[in-house]
């Protein structure tokens, strides 16, 4: 394989794996909010008092799934095998 194509092939399989690790852990932060609105909510908190909390675990969930779409959509499929 040309060398130019191998180091972007490296490049794109680096990113990829460091924006599926930021996919995991902005992931991780948002179950850990909703964890902790759960628990609130179980303790007596309303709905309304945590909406301003929720608000930000949505958006934080919804980048989580964009940051997802956008690794998947730029992830290039596998080479064909080469024929011997």
């Amino acid at each position: 394989m040309n060398p130019i194509l191998t180091d972007l092939d490296a490049q794109v399989t680096k990113s990829t794996t460091v924006m599926a690790s930021a996919v995991a852990l902005i992931r991780g932060i948002s179950a850990r909010i909703a964890a902790a609105i759960a628990a609130a909510l179980a303790n007596g908190a309303t709905a309304e008092e945590l909406a301003p909390v929720q608000a930000e675990a949505d958006a934080l969930s919804a980048s989580a799934d964009e940051l997802a779409a956008a690794v998947s959509e730029n992830t290039p499929s596998a080479p064909p095998a080469a024929k011997k």
